[in-house]
């Protein structure tokens, strides 16, 4: 499972030769350091490349091409690694093999990707006035969206207070405040500032080499001569907490959400990784865990409770939906369970359930071209050389006592309440 490495310019390509998937899997991951001045702009661009193209202006003729190419697909995600923005297209085709076409489907789909991100259409100098306004409202809306759902919004709002000084407070698709500025002419010069400034890695899964992968990339892909990436930020996952913040937001909201952010203090590039990971799973991932149990279930305190571990920022955070009345004592069972892991009370059905339920998702991702070529980026973005075999079998070794130790360094950082408008 070893990713053969080229370069073309600005643009690593990563290609893993294998006969074992009927499709060809791409993706291709854009990063760029999180900032204010640039989130929502950067944000806003593959919205606009996928509209049209120099040789498909129109966006039903471009999209008539992935129908032509046997139904391949084609879509974009907009993330964040650590203080780290990421553009994300994917694309896959069927492999040429189990068709019957005239042309190469790889060359159809590499040409495809690189029209949309090198060759955009362009009006007298920028992008088309139309296509930015209108994407500009499918930003909006997707911004706007988020109040709606209450569980995501108050994610965000306790991570923006949880990291109020920090990059990683962005939301990685922006700000709503920052979209009326946006022009076509201002975001073009985003776009051309973009393509010098991102790394591009390029991942290509599936029955090919890197010989033909960079060749094809050669002739459809037009970067910029005079590129000058900027390397990716990493975020610091070691910040010792002074004080814990106590946030509460009222809105028109029938459920409590309580949120609680922690420093983990672990990192993906850390020797503890795979302990931090075994640390959430008992903690909140599963409906074995302390979480799920003790607050849901036995005391019938949450609707959903549970704990997610972002290891490219070092930080932990629980969700819960209560009733407001329940706050006090929510909080109290919630920092009990946590009391808990730093004593290593922890059972060995939970220890046990907890490690086959992450060796499973391991072996898993053996099964999906684009989980393979995700998890090989985290080793290109961390720098720290992980295989899944070698995490499957540190998984098997980690103990109570690992885990235990994991418990000792997380610091309760922000407490953060979203309620009813209504004083109790």
């Amino acid at each position: 499972m070893e990713f053969q490495v080229g370069t073309v310019k600005n643009l690593t390509i990563h290609v893993l030769p294998t006969n074992r998937f009927k499709t060809y899997a791409m993706t291709l991951f854009a990063g760029t350091p999180l900032s204010e001045e640039t989130v929502t702009s950067t944000a806003l661009i593959p919205y606009v490349l996928r509209r049209g193209t120099s040789q498909f202006p129109e966006t039903i003729q471009l999209r008539e091409q992935l129908d032509i190419m046997y139904g391949a697909g084609f879509g974009f995600n907009i993330v964040k690694r650590g203080n780290t923005q990421f553009i994300q297209l994917r694309m896959d085709v069927i492999n040429d093999r189990f068709v019957d076409s005239e042309h190469s489907l790889l060359e159809g789909a590499l040409r495809y990707m690189g029209d949309v991100l090198t060759n955009p259409l362009l009006e007298q100098g920028s992008f088309r006035t139309a296509y930015v306004e209108a994407e500009k409202g499918t930003l909006k809306k997707q911004l706007e969206s988020i109040i709606n759902d209450k569980i995501q919004y108050a994610a965000e709002r306790c991570v923006q207070e949880m990291c109020e000084q920090e990059p990683y407070r962005l939301n990685a698709s922006g700000r709503l405040e920052d979209i009326p500025q946006i022009t076509a002419e201002a975001l073009y010069k985003r776009y051309t500032q973009w393509m010098s400034e991102a790394q591009f890695d390029l991942y290509v899964v599936g029955d090919t080499t890197l010989e033909q992968v960079t060749e094809l990339v050669s002739q459809h892909f037009k970067l910029p001569d005079q590129a000058e990436p900027i390397a990716y930020s990493q975020a610091d996952a070691h910040h010792p907490v002074s004080s814990v913040k106590t946030v509460v937001d009222r809105l028109d909201v029938n459920q409590g959400k309580l949120n609680l952010g922690l420093r983990m203090n672990v990192s993906y590039a850390d020797d503890d990784y795979v302990a931090a990971l075994v640390y959430n799973g008992i903690l909140g991932s599963y409906p074995h865990s302390k979480l799920f149990v003790n607050v849901r279930e036995k005391e019938s305190l949450a609707y959903y409770c549970s704990s997610r571990y972002d290891a490219h920022k070092g930080i932990l955070t629980i969700q819960s939906g209560i009733e407001f009345s329940n706050y006090e004592k929510a909080l109290q069972i919630i920092e009990q369970q946590l009391e808990e892991m730093k004593k290593g009370t922890i059972s060995d059905t939970e220890l046990e359930q907890t490690k086959a339920m992450l060796t499973n998702a391991m072996r898993e991702m053996l099964d999906s071209a684009n989980d393979i070529a995700g998890f090989d980026f985290n080793k290109q973005f961390s720098k720290v050389d992980r295989s899944i075999p070698a995490m499957i079998e540190q998984i098997s070794q980690i103990t109570k006592q690992d885990v235990q130790r994991i418990a000792a360094a997380v610091e309760l950082d922000t407490i953060y309440f979203l309620r009813d408008r209504q004083e109790v």
